[in-house]
């Protein structure tokens, strides 16, 4: 499970341990990963939790995360971490939307690419692969999240028919908003505080919808009710009408 320390990643890692998996966890932040550890020992002592802090927008330190896993039989991966930026592309910080590109494309593709021949082989697997509804759009003053985010959708989604008859599941998690089950005001984020509090979906909630369509196998999982109207509408209105109206959200977020 990558972007195990915290939000989807960490509500997944949870709720694997809760299902009985041994657990690789990385993130670049060690100790919230270790939380997760503490509290599935004293829940479930038969499961195993390893940790590798790991930068995966770094080439080099993702290399040998990939060296890893390659040698290792690995009966599911969740690729969950992931950034976000705002604001005009032109003037954002090339170097850190640079980085972001590297963490939430590359190091996904690479991932897969790295433990996917060995999942052919068992013929008993699954990939999850974290993308967005934003994905399905094309949204003004968020351009290198919403482009890594379409690869992300639709490089899955391919997956999920090319390996269809290997045994391996593959789903596209495309959520929308998501978050704590309870968010104090003082933690609230630029995102949190521009998205009314009832459009969102808790973490706990995505983790078990998401597990769920893994085992069953489904194309894209989208997580709350409201997420899976955006879905449609993101899926379906012209851009023409859409970009316009998300693009001025969005720059609202920016200048928060």
């Amino acid at each position: 499970v990558t972007g195990a320390s915290s939000g989807i990643g960490a509500a997944i890692a949870r709720e694997l341990g809760q299902r009985g998996h041994n657990l690789l966890l990385v993130a670049r932040t060690a100790g919230p990963m270790e939380e997760i550890r503490e509290e599935l020992a004293a829940s479930h002592p038969e499961v195993t939790v390893e940790i590798r802090p790991c930068d995966l927008a770094d080439a080099d330190a993702r290399g040998v995360l990939i060296e890893e896993v390659e040698g290792r039989d690995v009966h599911i991966i969740i690729n969950s971490a992931g950034v976000a930026t705002f604001g005009e592309f032109r003037k954002l910080d090339p170097a850190y939307e640079r980085t972001q590109f590297e963490l939430n494309a590359t190091a996904l593709f690479e991932l897969t690419a790295a433990v996917l021949p060995g999942m052919v082989v068992s013929g008993d697997a699954g990939i999850v692969n974290v993308g967005s509804v934003a994905g399905n759009a094309a949204i003004p003053n968020n351009a290198t999240y919403v482009g890594t985010k379409a690869m992300v959708n639709t490089f899955t989604e391919s997956l999920h028919y090319e390996l269809k008859g290997t045994g391996v599941r593959c789903t596209l998690l495309a959520p929308g908003p998501v978050r704590e089950e309870v968010k104090e005001d003082a933690a609230r984020t630029i995102v949190d505080r521009a998205t009314p509090d009832f459009v969102w979906t808790t973490y706990p909630d995505c983790a078990t919808e998401t597990l769920d369509a893994l085992a069953a196998n489904k194309l894209r999982v989208v997580p709350g009710g409201l997420s899976k109207v955006a879905n449609v509408i993101s899926t379906y209105l012209p851009r023409r009408m859409t970009a316009p109206v998300m693009g001025a959200a969005y720059s609202r977020m920016a200048e928060d």
